[in-house]
């Protein structure tokens, strides 16, 4: 469930949108299934962006907070991507520290759970989530150069 409905713009070959600050992100929720359980400052982006490759959720916890539950994936892995705060991050019972600049690969078979645990700062993070296995190539060999000189006059705005 989603409190805010941010304003949306697309074009033949783009999508975007602004959410805002990360700050912002508890206006957002979702409710956890199967459990009956709402959780403030996380939004997924595969709707709202028309994603047809991976899942990315944007997330805020706040000071002293922990994700309620465990969880695990059957095909995606998730990269976790910390640009805020400081928390633990939980694999199969191992715990470590996360903060801002700290990146987690886990498979999906691994239950993994986070914690804030800064006394008052939100702990902000990225998460992409996409099907394990699925892209065994390098980024660069997917890029295709266009021949054409950049100009950033008389350009269309979004």
């Amino acid at each position: 469930m989603t409190l805010t409905t941010p304003a949306t713009q697309t074009g033949a070959h783009f999508t975007a949108t602004d959410l805002g600050a990360f700050a912002a992100l508890r206006q957002f929720t979702f409710t956890a299934s199967p459990l009956p359980l709402e959780v403030e400052g996380k939004i997924f982006l595969k709707q709202l962006l028309n994603l047809t490759s991976a899942e990315i959720s944007l997330n805020n916890l706040p000071a002293k907070t922990s994700v309620p539950f465990y969880h695990k994936h059957r095909l995606n892995e998730e990269i976790y991507l910390f640009i805020r705060g400081e928390g633990e991050f939980q694999v199969d019972g191992y715990v470590f520290p996360v903060q801002e600049g700290t990146i987690v690969r886990v498979d999906p078979e691994g239950e993994r759970c986070l914690r804030n645990t800064s006394e008052v700062d939100d702990l902000c993070w990225v998460v992409i989530q996409s099907r394990a296995g699925s892209y065994p190539d390098h980024t660069i060999q997917d890029g295709v150069g266009v021949q054409r000189r950049v100009s950033w006059l008389n350009q269309q705005s979004v």
